[in-house]
């Protein structure tokens, strides 16, 4: 780094080693330590990157805590403001720091446990609670959130993200590197001869870990579960998103 007139700072600086849990038991709560000359820099348990919390377990637990801690923060301070602003306003307001909060980057969660997709579908209910008003034990909350407000349930919202991306990924309007993962069985010279390759499917290639594999895009992107009869490469992506969106809601 000397040599290319660089200087690490040390502050601006973190360290993630990522395995599994049962690795990081055998270390005692002890990272390892990096030496680049004459700085250090220590391991730490989780690192935030473009505003997403990785862990050194892949997890996202601590991702999941802290967008739940910001939303909640935020949605006290909006019904604090409720009677100074009408209906309008306000629902502007919580999509822009609520709602936009949860959809980003939401494709880390795919595959992820329901204990950790309650969390944020909770989160989202308070937010219509406070867009329309009605209390905590009111009946109608899923009438409000789907017919209302239009706003699709979390695992639906990461299933509708992943599945628009991999329609980008078909239409060649996606970053070579996640391209690349979308191939279609026709293409495959060994599947080609297949009764698959007429149903429209992605190669998904095996996995090993059902915990890290399976969440993984070149896994979850051309899975079936993640395909739908209204993807097709051939359509542009606006109508695509329109066409799940009707599927989607048509399951409510």
């Amino acid at each position: 780094m000397s040599a290319n007139r660089l200087k690490l700072n040390t502050d601006k600086t973190e360290l993630l080693f990522a395995s599994s849990s049962h690795s990081f038991a055998t270390l005692s709560g002890r990272y390892p330590v990096l030496q680049l000359g004459a700085d250090t820099s220590a391991g730490c348990s989780h690192v935030r990157l473009l505003g997403v919390y990785i862990s050194s377990d892949l997890s996202v637990d601590h991702h999941d805590c802290r967008i739940c801690a910001g939303c909640n923060y935020r949605l006290r301070q909006l019904r604090r403001l409720r009677r100074s602003l009408d209906s309008d306003s306000l629902a502007t307001l919580v999509y822009a720091v609520v709602d936009s909060r949860i959809d980003y980057c939401n494709t880390v969660l795919t595959g992820a446990p329901r204990t950790v997709t309650d969390k944020l579908q909770r989160v989202l209910n308070a937010a219509a609670r406070v867009v329309t008003g009605t209390r905590k034990f009111d009946r109608g909350l899923s009438q409000i959130l789907h017919h209302e407000l239009h706003w699709l349930n979390v695992p639906d919202r990461v299933f509708f993200k992943l599945t628009v991306l991999v329609h980008r990924c078909l239409n060649g309007r996606a970053p070579p590197y996640l391209s690349d993962y979308c191939v279609p069985v026709a293409r495959v010279a060994t599947r080609r001869h297949l009764r698959s390759a007429n149903c429209q499917l992605l190669a998904a290639p095996r996995y090993r870990l059902n915990t890290y594999g399976r969440r993984a895009f070149s896994v979850a992107g051309p899975a079936p579960q993640s395909g739908t009869q209204t993807r097709d490469p051939t359509i542009s992506v606006e109508c695509f998103r329109r066409l799940l969106k009707t599927y989607l809601f048509a399951r409510y």
